[in-house]
């Protein structure tokens, strides 16, 4: 009898942080678009313009993280600064999310939103770059898919609070503002206490001997690094191939609500279709952790980006709200898998002492796929204002045509991930 999969303590504390900073992010996908969407009518901007606003922050939020990223990665390698990073980045996030109810108008809603996805996407590059510290090679990727699945269901407690508070403000006795006040408030909180344990136990044990702790060195260090990584082909093709295909994954999941609210879908089950991909993502998130054992990750990331392809095809002739659950199903199927398995596939093919520096660079080609994709989303949405495109069949809006500029990357990360995985089974054979 095949003996049960269990976390070790670390492990544990390892996936506790994904169950709480998930929590952010899924307030961010739900409820942050539709409240900037209060926002911005009051200020009377039209819905393409709403749509392209939010995607320009994104895209400024990643090019910030982007930048700092990979520097920061290197320091933490070379002086030890991992934990310390890690939690100034998820500190940041913490209070700029405690902070989202603050301003009255919808720029400074986004200023601060910037703020908080930055301290949230800084904290991701070191927390991710634990997992070859806290695990073995043979658990990776179980413990990530592990910290994907829980980090799904576990954001829904917070997740339904919040939606409780915000749906139901008058029987409660408060205003819809303060309702969204005290859910970014909640959030914050869930998000700081489920940090605590591995922030308290977490020991940085991969790191240079004598490393330089200044910003130069970690230029230096991120210049060597980048020389390494093209000269290691199937680190540096995947890595690219990364920038691709996550793409699409990733403005998927930001722009999800913003897009079906500007099709006209009632927000309400737009925020229900969403508890569906969690509570879907759930399951699917530990059975690729299990297929992992059995077959090869590579294998799997392509059926993800095939997916990925699939979905991206489906969104674009989405109309009616029904559709938007059935996208919203597909997404939780394949959404944990390409983010747990691309996640620990970069932990097996690179050195442990250099995870912070890789990681760096893995959210370097992260964010900057997703700065990519946000904003030809909302550029091509103004291009396109107005345009219906009738095939007779069916109409396609505007919105529609520039969701399904992604598949082209979809594409393109498919074939050099190919190519990358084809490099990587040489190199261990």
């Amino acid at each position: 009898m095949k003996e049960k999969f269990k976390l070790t303590a670390l492990e544990k504390y390892w996936v506790l942080y994904d169950i709480g900073n998930s929590a952010f992010i899924l307030l961010a996908t739900a409820l942050f678009p539709i409240y900037f969407g209060s926002l911005t009518d009051a200020a009377g901007v039209s819905e393409t313009n709403q749509l392209a606003y939010w995607g320009y922050a994104g895209s400024i939020s990643t090019i910030l993280v982007a930048i700092m990223a990979p520097i920061c990665g290197a320091m933490a390698d070379r002086g030890k600064l991992k934990k310390p990073l890690f939690l100034a980045f998820m500190l940041l996030g913490c209070l700029g999310c405690a902070a989202l109810g603050a301003p009255a108008g919808w720029l400074g809603f986004l200023i601060v939103y910037v703020i908080s996805k930055v301290g949230f996407s800084g904290s991701l590059v070191f927390y991710d770059s634990m997992l070859p510290e806290i695990t073995t090679e043979k658990r990776m990727d179980m413990v990530s898919s592990l910290g994907y699945a829980l980090g799904y269901i576990g954001s829904i407690i917070p997740f339904i609070a919040c939606l409780v508070i915000v749906l139901f403000y008058e029987a409660i006795g408060i205003t819809q503002g303060t309702a969204m006040v005290i859910a970014f408030i909640l959030t914050a909180v869930w998000w700081l206490v489920c940090s605590l344990p591995l922030s308290r136990k977490y020991k940085q044990t991969a790191f240079h001997e004598g490393g330089d702790k200044s910003i130069l060195s970690g230029f230096r260090q991120l210049w060597q690094t980048l020389k390494d990584a093209k000269k290691e082909k199937h680190i540096f093709l995947y890595l690219v191939a990364f920038f691709f295909f996550i793409d699409g994954v990733y403005t998927i999941i930001d722009m999800a609500t913003a897009y079906g609210s500007a099709l006209g879908l009632d927000s309400t089950g737009l925020l229900l279709a969403l508890l569906v991909t969690q509570i879907v993502a759930f399951p699917f998130s530990i059975l690729f952790g299990r297929l992992a054992s059995k077959y090869d990750t590579g294998l799997l990331i392509k059926v993800c980006i095939g997916a990925y392809t699939f979905i991206t095809v489906f969104a674009i002739f989405l109309a009616t709200l029904w559709q938007f659950w059935v996208l919203a199903v597909m997404v939780g199927m394949f959404q944990g898998g390409i983010q747990a398995m691309s996640r620990s596939y970069l932990g097996k093919i690179i050195p442990a002492e250099r995870s912070g520096e890789y990681y760096g660079l893995m959210d370097i080609c992260g964010k900057g796929a997703s700065f990519i994709g946000t904003t030809m989303v909302a550029a091509v949405t103004q291009m396109l204002h107005g345009y219906v495109l009738d095939l007779g069949f069916v109409q396609i809006k505007n919105t529609g045509m520039a969701v399904g500029t992604l598949v082209i990357l979809f594409a393109i990360g498919y074939v050099l991930f190919n190519k990358a995985d084809k490099l990587n089974k040489q190199r261990q054979s």
